[in-house]
């Protein structure tokens, strides 16, 4: 297996890919595929990293910019983040998770955000921070993960394409 940059053809395996992991689970609206397409063409995907396996797409992760009150930059927003149903459990997105944290610290990203369930996500650094919150979100599954910098106060949004706005 190998983690690359998605490439221009990919879309449509990523869109599949992503329905087909989230298909079922009690946390989503089936909306995933759709976040992903509206932030790349809004030119908002910042990161989107595959996990490949014998030509095949098994893994895709997206980061986009997020916005804090404060105006503070450098952070983005996790997620989706998608494992083929027959692969999970198998380390693809913790790898893909890892890879991609590794290239936004690299490039001096201040943090990253994410919803998503603690006992998942803190094993990578995320965790609770009364001090940063959002809004719809019970404050338990909001993780952050600060990268350079100290952690900001205020609250954060995630881009109008999480929640079907084109803007």
């Amino acid at each position: 297996m190998r983690i690359r940059p998605e490439a221009p053809g990919d879309e449509a395996a990523i869109g599949a890919l992503t329905a087909a992991a989230f298909a079922g689970h009690p946390h989503s609206d089936g909306s995933e595929p759709q976040i992903i397409e509206r932030l790349r063409r809004l030119g908002k995907l910042t990161l989107s990293l595959v996990a490949e396996d014998d030509g095949q797409i098994v893994g895709h992760v997206a980061f986009s910019p997020v916005t804090l009150s404060g105006g503070e930059g450098g952070w983005y927003g996790v997620g989706p983040i998608s494992v083929a149903p027959d692969r999970q459990k198998s380390g693809i997105g913790s790898a893909l998770m890892r890879e991609g944290l590794a290239k936004l610290e690299a490039h001096g990203a201040s943090g990253c955000a994410l919803v998503g369930e603690p006992a998942y996500y803190n094993r990578f650094g995320f965790i609770a921070r009364p001090e940063l919150t959002t809004t719809g979100v019970e404050p338990e599954y909001f993780l952050v993960l600060p990268l350079h910098g100290e952690v900001p106060s205020g609250m954060v949004r995630f881009h109008p394409a999480f929640f079907g706005d084109a803007a």
